[in-house]
């Protein structure tokens, strides 16, 4: 047997090494979509997370297994209904960004699908995609406030690029998503706040309890700005949580 056979054998019968990329996937833009959406959301449930990425629930299934076995998903029965996901420390730092990884708060829960039906919502309609809409989420905005205290932090704001055509273009608009009801005189005070602000407008989106609230504060404006306060229902889906 030749040296080059002998070698060639000892390499078959020798264990195959440790790829170089093990432990990696190959991200693909509904992938990115994906990470992202739960690093800024905090995280997600899972009807809500396929319906964001537009598939069925068995792909939804595939896709995750696929981060979680790369180390970048972590997944619970958070409460009764749907699947969680939220993004691990690994998931973190693949999306670029700092923010704490891992679970959020079981308190919490109701108002991130609130806020991320929210903006499935809002993104759906076309003047989104003409105006090119971009969603700052709340993590953004406390990040660029630097440990600012007492600045009340919308739910999330739309920023509209000046794009032709756009009747909003140039804005900055306030999102606040309200599940229940505060006190007439907080809910007051936080809109007056935001009118304050750099906001051309400050959209309301409620739950049935909240909106006889909200809409009571609105109407305590003057005039010229009660007609930036737009005060609209949450979409169905924020409410709904259906076992998957």
């Amino acid at each position: 047997m030749s040296h080059a056979q002998h070698a060639l054998n000892s390499r078959k019968s020798q264990p195959p090494g440790r790829r170089s990329d093990a432990g990696q996937i190959r991200l693909t833009d509904r992938d990115v979509t994906g990470l992202v959406t739960l690093a800024e959301m905090y995280a997600a449930p899972g009807d809500l997370l396929a319906r964001h990425l537009d598939v069925t629930p068995g792909r939804l299934r595939d896709i995750t297994t696929r981060w979680r076995h790369a180390g970048l998903l972590g997944t619970g029965r958070l409460i009764a209904g749907p699947q969680w996901y939220w993004l691990t420390r690994a998931g973190m730092r693949q999306v670029g960004h700092g923010w704490a990884p891992g679970p959020p708060p079981l308190t919490r829960l109701a108002h991130i699908r609130a806020a991320l039906a929210a903006r499935m919502w809002l993104e759906s309609d076309e003047s989104w995609t003409h105006g090119q809409a971009w969603w700052r989420c709340e993590r953004r905005i406390r990040g660029d406030l630097h440990g600012s205290q007492n600045v009340h932090v919308p739910d999330a704001e739309i920023l509209w690029p000046t794009v032709p055509g756009s009747p909003s273009a140039g804005q900055t608009w306030a999102i606040e998503v309200e599940l229940t009801p505060k006190a007439a005189g907080r809910t007051t005070r936080i809109i007056a706040a935001l009118l304050d602000g750099p906001y051309q407008s400050v959209v309301y989106l409620c739950a049935p309890p909240a909106l006889p609230v909200v809409t009571a504060a609105a109407g305590r404006f003057p005039a010229d700005q009660a007609a930036r306060i737009i005060i609209r229902s949450l979409p169905r889906l924020a409410l709904t949580r259906k076992p998957s």
